[in-house]
């Protein structure tokens, strides 16, 4: 009878270890150690949550006294800056991003309703400022980040989406690379895009690398069909799931679906 409990106490720990470790595989905090990489014209933008968390992040200015902006929400071992700092966003559009809870310079520790709510906040407080086109917002999200750019999109009048190596939800991800743990019990921050597409009439453009081993493009497809609204889908052939933007055609592909775009009604 020893080896039965043997077996009870592994069946027991295992998924106690996965629900207490939980946080250290969905999100991998970074810091922010320089700005040199940084345009001149980089503004920081900071941010008191609800719930008084100080978060901060930066602000790259668009052309022109009205500009339309670009809304970047990033993968989980994302320091914000790095994206931001890329000179290959389209010219014109003004590009912001908050870093998450616990990564670069903002405080708190990341969770998916914290998440949300922030990038809510995000919204509403660059549309207020005075050289921000109100209806030609955009949100772009990269792996992790899709989940909070989904919800954003979903609850807040944006002109168009841009998600990068989406997921349906975090449960059917974790089911497909731990598909020996109870992950639908277990997973706290779940974001179901899935459940929030349908509440997407913006235009989506889905960009998915063929080569993901991190997010499976079936995962991708099932929240792209999901969407409501019209929405174009942009396989990279051969790209994997850190190295799509490397692409000619990744940006090719936003360049053009950012030109068509009306504004948000």
């Amino acid at each position: 009878m020893e080896w039965l409990a043997l077996v009870a106490a592994i069946v027991v720990a295992i998924p106690a270890i996965a629900w207490l470790s939980q946080d250290k595989l969905v999100f991998f905090p970074q810091p922010l150690v320089d700005t040199s990489h940084l345009p001149a014209h980089a503004q920081r933008f900071d941010l008191v949550a609800a719930d008084g968390a100080k978060l901060s992040g930066f602000r790259l200015p668009g052309a022109g006294p009205r500009a339309p902006t670009i809304l970047y929400f990033g993968g989980n071992a994302e320091e914000i800056s790095w994206a931001l700092a890329d000179r290959r966003w389209p010219r014109g559009w003004a590009v912001a991003g908050l870093n998450y809870r616990g990564y670069g310079h903002s405080e708190g520790k990341p969770a998916e309703r914290e998440l949300v709510a922030d990038g809510l906040a995000l919204f509403d407080a660059i549309v207020a400022q005075p050289d921000v086109d109100a209806s030609r917002v955009v949100v772009v999200g990269r792996s992790l980040g899709t989940g909070v750019a989904a919800q954003v999109a979903a609850r807040r009048p944006v002109a168009g989406v841009v998600l990068v190596s989406p997921y349906d939800s975090l449960v059917a991800i974790g089911r497909q690379h731990y598909p020996w743990l109870p992950v639908g019990w277990l997973l706290r921050h779940r974001f179901d895009s899935a459940s929030v597409a349908r509440h997407g009439s913006a235009p989506l453009l889905t960009l998915v690398g063929t080569a993901d081993g991190i997010i499976p493009p079936a995962r991708s497809r099932a929240l792209h069909e999901a969407w409501a609204g019209p929405k174009q889908w942009v396989a990279i052939e051969g790209a994997g799931h850190n190295d799509l933007d490397a692409s000619p055609r990744y940006w090719q592909a936003i360049d053009r679906f950012l030109e068509r775009l009306p504004a948000a009604s």
